[in-house]
């Protein structure tokens, strides 16, 4: 595996970070839905409400950056890899805006907030389910023929997607336990400290068991993960994780606010770290490479052109709100 840092390459790059910017910034959001009914009814449900409020909709941006990157440079992989996952990608879609909806109804319709709130923990468990079920599928190969998908309807559903979209569902919830105990104050951020110390063990058992059998999907993964001289590299990965872990534990054990969350994203970034090491520089695993799959270099420049101004510019807004709202948060939507 070489890198060659071409129009492709740096496409793969900005989409990577994309997808890797709506996981952390929306998997937040989407634990807090995901852990929604652990939290007693009133004000500590509107605290962990209040807690995404100002921020929740506008994650979404980086998913539609993905999307939309994937498809305008390099369309081939999104011709194959979308019929692949029409199913969970689709019922990822509705996910979404059911919760959208219930978290805007919730506030407007006190009387049936009860149906709301399970609508937001149905939402949110179902769109963080379907986002690791599609990762998995793509890990464990699409097949191709052709230039199109060449599989059926449920190639996608094995037991491998299922154990991906529990675990991503078990992060997901971390994130949104470590999120509240950084934003929130009193019994709301009690509850979410007592929350992570369960979910957080559990997320590392994820881990591990999601680790140990994504070699055996692949010869190209075993050999990335146990062959030399790429297991010098990729050792490297499951060291820092332990290490990450030891020091999670830690934070929560002193009650640092900042720390677990922060930790938390390492964790993630680590393990999409893994992920590339698994999957470059193929969009299909052992079928389309991103220069396979690759627009024409003009398209490819001119995209650019508009990434080089868009980007900045979200990054901007949007740290800009995370600002803005930067303090604690209670029941009553204050900062």
């Amino acid at each position: 595996m070489t890198i060659n840092f071409d129009l492709a390459t740096i496409w793969a790059f900005i989409i990577a970070f994309a997808v890797f910017a709506y996981v952390v910034m929306d998997g937040f959001d989407l634990g807090i839905g995901i852990l929604f009914p652990a939290f007693g009814v009133g004000e500590e449900r509107d605290t962990a409400m209040n807690a995404i409020a100002p921020v929740w909709d506008g994650n979404e941006t980086w998913l539609v950056l993905g999307g939309g990157g994937l498809m305008a440079a390099f369309p081939l992989a999104y011709a194959i890899v979308l019929p692949a996952l029409y199913p969970p990608i689709i019922a990822m879609l509705l996910a979404l805006i059911f919760r959208g909806v219930a978290f805007e109804f919730r506030w407007r319709d006190p009387k049936h907030r009860a149906f709301w709130d399970l609508a937001f923990t149905g939402g949110s468990f179902m769109a963080a389910f379907t986002q690791g079920i599609a990762l998995g599928a793509l890990l464990q190969g699409i097949a191709v023929s052709g230039r199109a998908y060449g599989g059926g309807w449920l190639d996608w559903l094995t037991p491998f997607t299922i154990l991906t979209g529990i675990s991503t569902v078990i992060a997901y919830a971390l994130l949104g336990a470590t999120w509240l105990i950084w934003k929130t104050e009193g019994a709301p951020q009690d509850h979410a400290w007592r929350l992570a110390r369960i979910i957080g063990p559990a997320t590392l058992a994820a881990i591990v068991a999601v680790s140990l059998a994504t070699p055996f999907l692949d010869a190209t993964y075993f050999q990335r993960w146990f062959a030399m001289p790429w297991v010098l590299l990729s050792a490297q990965v499951p060291l820092l994780v332990s290490l990450a872990s030891f020091l999670f534990w830690r934070a929560l054990k002193l009650r640092h606010e900042r720390a677990p969350f922060l930790i938390a994203l390492f964790i993630f970034l680590l393990c999409f770290a893994g992920l590339g090491i698994s999957m470059f520089p193929y969009v299909v695993p052992d079928q389309i490479t991103i220069w396979d799959a690759a627009a024409p270099e003009r398209s490819q420049v001119f995209m650019l052109i508009g990434a080089g101004i868009m980007v900045p510019i979200i990054l901007i807004y949007t740290g800009f709100s995370y600002w803005v709202f930067r303090g604690k948060v209670g029941h009553d939507g204050y900062h």
